[in-house]
């Protein structure tokens, strides 16, 4: 079930971190330098971007976006969703903005609990054909899940190929066969609008692939 193989890297944030061959770092861990967003629901802690609040709901979807797009790409970065019974967030990409909104479009691999299902790794088609295009298994993501800890997340997107992986576990390999779909965009860090919670992205870079 693996589908890519990891670097090794520390997990612990006070020690450094090895950037594997041919990846750059998209975010410094300081600032929101390369990134756009309503910073009223964004911050910086401990090298991490931390979105949404603990304390009180947030009422729309909100995301924070590159100010790159990208084509073709292998992304890795680590997640975490901290929250009562309501999690949900996600991360987009070969996406864009909608105008004049709070809102982007594009494809997103999912993070977050609905219903009985933990849907880590999903892939959906956010304010486009909203839904699922791929529903992952079960098992296999649970069993190697952290709930409350970091995730590890790898996209890798590849003319019309998108494969995801979560903790190095398969959960999408879907090919789009749709005319006229993007294969280019922003990539978005996404806190879901709802009940209080908070979404953490850390140590985010990218390879492009040729």
């Amino acid at each position: 079930m693996t589908l890519f193989a990891f670097s090794p890297l520390i997990c612990e944030a006070k020690e450094p971190v090895k950037l594997e061959k041919g990846f750059e770092w998209i975010f410094d861990g300081k600032t929101f330098k390369g990134w756009e967003g309503n910073l009223k629901w964004f911050r910086i802690e401990a090298g991490a971007i931390i979105a949404g609040d603990l304390e009180k709901a947030v009422p729309n979807n909100e995301f924070l976006c590159s100010t790159k797009e990208y084509g073709d790409f292998e992304l890795r970065l680590q997640a975490r969703l901290v929250g009562n019974d309501y999690r949900n967030a996600g991360i987009q990409f070969r996406s864009k903005r909608i105008e004049n909104h709070h809102e982007v479009i594009g494809y997103q691999c999912d993070m977050g609990v609905m219903g009985e299902n933990n849907i880590w790794g999903w892939l959906y088609d956010e304010s486009r054909r909203n839904k699922f295009l791929v529903e992952a298994p079960q098992k296999p993501v649970v069993d190697h899940f952290k709930k409350d800890g970091w995730n590890d997340v790898v996209i890798r997107c590849q003319g019309a190929k998108i494969k995801v992986a979560i903790n190095g576990i398969k959960t999408v390999e879907y090919v789009e066969k749709e005319a006229g779909i993007a294969r280019a965009g922003i990539i978005g860090l996404q806190v879901h609008g709802g009940p209080a919670q908070e979404a953490s992205y850390r140590r985010i870079r990218i390879k492009l692939l040729k």
